[in-house]
């Protein structure tokens, strides 16, 4: 299931090993969450060079990035040439929604429906569906109330085109970031509402420079190799010192330097931002004299400044222009943690202490069902016709290594709950989990075996470490809300969902069991 970086890489891989393969993805193209996150200003926060395959020498050598981070269009182009080059689209399905999987003990197989009506039927079930894939519901007083358009970035349309007019913006998380610049530049006015504000660190993005692609196709092989061994998954310049083993002079220097940098590198500044308070305190410090600095109206850089939780807690936005926005005649903030939100109107919203503002869009960047939001949303049947839904409602997305479920088997589930994910480089989690599978079903095919699932007592080891590596952090940390642990939606299960030990660690656990005979797996 999906026909993003997941699926089109499983199925390139699956079909050359033998496999039978079939793609069945809902949307009208490939691409996964760069289909449908095609709002203005959305981009990728790793660089173009490394948020690509690196399975095959031609692609890397062929393919040419143009800007230091991808936009949208140009990594949905990237992925739709992938599906071309290797003719992948005869085996992918596309608009096609899968409602429901059922495992039938009998077959050892799993029986697959669709909106549509059709079926299919498979021995594994590998579920590519993505972290950020089902948007959150939307829980605004009185919208329904509201008579102008309404927008979500998540499947932002086409042939929108909001120039001249007056829009909101509900959201200031990635999405929001992204998106407030960029209707900025084109709409008559602009309200931002905030309720917690985010750290946002500069892009910088730009052109490659002449022979700056060159020279890294170049060197391809070893910079891979580079991203594979950093516990992010891309190489970044990270500082070994720690913060507060230099001086106050120092510090600003590094940070500023980072700053003026942009992108990922700011959280190398120092080896122990996300380990020590004090060390975050001070990045955080930067941080807010940075707003103080470029916002001009000091009452709305007070309002954007966070100070209730780490920088790292909640996933850092990397944006352009993103705090010079507020300095626009044009734009406008609303925080609804100062002056709650009372109500949409038909002609906009009104806060608690009579604010009313008005608009003729609203544009809803509201955030997504991390991780689960793709699975529970599905009738997925397990042994014994159990629910997964309800598993994972009253447990949290229990798994072993992140890879599979107990009491679901042959249901394997690539870069999501239970691994690095998005604390990584996606495309280099996503391949090392690929590799891995293949290993397995390849394993499992050379000794006539049919079944595997993860090992009910491995499987809550492998959740408490989750947690425990995680608590060995800031991220769960202050006032976050974060979508890391489900905070972000009202009843989820509270749970620290990705791997923070990141991508090498992880490798090891991946390579321990793999070379013990799959220990933490019952193979049947």
């Amino acid at each position: 299931m999906g026909a993003g970086f997941s699926g089109l890489h499983l199925l390139h891989r699956l079909r050359g090993d033998g496999y039978s393969v079939r793609v069945l993805e809902s949307a009208p193209e490939v691409g996964g969450t760069w289909y449908w996150n095609r709002y203005p200003g959305a981009r990728c926060d790793v660089e173009s060079v490394d948020y690509s395959y690196s399975w095959d020498g031609d692609l890397q050598q062929e393919w040419e990035w143009t800007e230091k981070y991808p936009a949208q269009r140009d990594i949905l182009a990237y992925l739709s040439h992938v599906a071309d080059r290797f003719d992948l689209r005869k085996d992918v399905e596309l608009e096609t929604t899968v409602t429901g999987a059922t495992w039938d003990e009998s077959t050892s197989r799993w029986s697959v429906r669709t909106e549509d009506g059709r079926a299919y039927a498979a021995q594994f079930l590998v579920m590519a569906v993505g972290c950020l894939s089902v948007p959150k519901e939307v829980d605004l007083p009185g919208l329904e109330h509201f008579g102008g358009q309404v927008l979500r970035t998540w499947n932002w349309p086409e042939d929108a085109e909001l120039a001249g007019h007056d829009v909101c913006v509900i959201g200031t998380g990635s999405t929001g970031a992204q998106v407030v610049p960029a209707l900025a530049e084109v709409v008559a006015r602009l309200t931002v509402v905030q309720r917690t504000p985010n750290f946002v660190i500069p892009t910088r993005n730009r052109p490659l420079a002449e022979g700056e692609l060159e020279a890294v196709k170049a060197e391809y092989p070893e910079r891979r190799r580079r991203n594979a061994g950093h516990s992010a998954g891309v190489f970044r310049s990270d500082n070994p010192k720690n913060a507060m083993e230099v001086d106050a002079a120092e510090r600003q220097a590094t940070f500023q330097e980072r700053w003026e940098g942009g992108g990922i590198n700011f959280l190398g500044s120092f080896a122990d931002l996300m380990f020590d308070q004090a060390a975050n305190d001070a990045i955080c410090s930067f941080v807010r004299e940075k707003i103080g600095e470029i916002v001009e109206d000091q009452k709305v850089a007070e309002l954007l400044k966070p100070d209730s939780y780490p920088l790292g807690a909640k996933r850092p936005v990397v944006a352009t222009d993103y705090y010079e926005t507020f300095n626009r005649p044009n734009v406008s903030l609303v925080d609804v943690r100062e002056n709650p939100l009372e109500a949409f109107t038909e002609s906009g919203l009104a806060l608690a202490n009579g604010e009313q503002h008005d608009f003729d869009t609203l544009v809803l960047a509201t955030g997504f069902d991390a991780f689960t939001g793709a699975f529970t949303k599905m009738e997925i049947r397990g042994r014994d016709g159990v629910l997964l839904r309800d598993v994972w409602q009253e447990e949290g997305p229990k798994t072993f290594l992140g890879l599979s479920s107990a009491g679901f088997p042959n249901m394997l589930m690539p870069a999501n709950a239970g691994s690095p994910s998005v604390l990584s480089n996606m495309v280099t989690s996503i391949e090392q989990h690929v590799s891995w599978i293949a290993d397995l079903l390849a394993e499992m095919r050379a000794r006539g075996l049919r079944t595997v699932e993860a090992e009910p007592q491995a499987q809550e080891k492998w959740v408490e470490h989750v947690e425990e590596v995680a608590h060995m952090t800031l991220w769960p940390n202050g006032d976050s809300g974060s979508w890391y642990r489900g905070a972000n939606i009202a009843g989820k299960p509270q749970l620290f969902m990705p791997y923070a030990a990141g991508v090498v660690e992880y490798g090891k656990a991946l390579e321990k069991s793999a070379k013990s005979g799959y220990e933490g797996f019952v193979l049947a």
